[in-house]
């Protein structure tokens, strides 16, 4: 099959989703980029011009909302359409925040392949995509701590009952559920991360202003 739409970018830091992305992509014709979190992926952006941007949400250095803010507030970015994956941020809340940064679907992972087909190919043969406007920097901020700080509820809330099942299983269950344990760490430690980031952020933009 002959893409005519130039090029996908595919932002995900799991090394196994990337691949999956990449193979079923190429597989259907479409030329791939691939970045591992929203600082690499805005790079590749500085030299390619993609006809369609995937990222997922959680992700180190950027995550896939902040880095989808920045390309939306970049001229020569801000018509890309977007499609979010995620695992995490599934929340109506999620979804709804991810939209009104200008994301063109919300898909939750693990996605139906032939319906992510076809949700590509629906939107490279639009002619022109109706975008809002591009949040203003405070109303973005506002919007995504409070996305940040319901998700480290959640996943403090995971952990938790994690700890308090791993010594109530054998060792063949107890053996799966501390990988869940480590992953869940693992998103807590950059979500904690991103929060940490985020509220300098805002402090200095804060101090601004006075």
């Amino acid at each position: 099959m002959e893409n005519s739409h130039g090029p996908l970018l595919v932002v995900e830091d799991i090394p196994n989703v990337l691949q999956l992305l990449e193979v079923t992509l190429r597989f259907q014709g479409y030329e791939v980029f691939s970045a591992r979190n929203g600082q690499e992926a805005l790079e590749i952006l500085e030299r390619e011009k993609p006809a369609l941007v995937i990222s997922d949400i959680l992700m180190p250095k950027l995550d896939g909302f902040a880095f989808v803010q920045k390309m939306r507030s970049l001229p020569e970015t801000q018509a890309i359409p977007v499609i979010f994956l995620s695992a995490t941020f599934v929340t109506p809340e999620d979804k709804e925040f991810a939209l009104s940064l200008g994301a063109s679907h919300f898909i939750e992972k693990p996605f139906d392949t032939q319906d992510f087909l076809l949700t590509i190919a629906e939107l490279l043969s639009q002619e022109q995509l109706d975008l809002p406007e591009p949040l203003a920097p405070p109303k973005f901020y506002t919007g995504y701590q409070a996305r940040l700080e319901m998700k480290l509820q959640q996943k403090n809330r995971q952990i938790a009952r994690i700890e308090r099942l791993l010594p109530k299983l054998d060792e063949v269950r107890r053996t799966s559920f501390e990988t869940l344990y480590d992953q869940a760490v693992n998103d807590r430690r950059e979500i904690q991360h991103e929060l940490q980031e985020l509220r300098e952020t805002i402090k200095k933009i804060q101090g601004k202003s006075k």
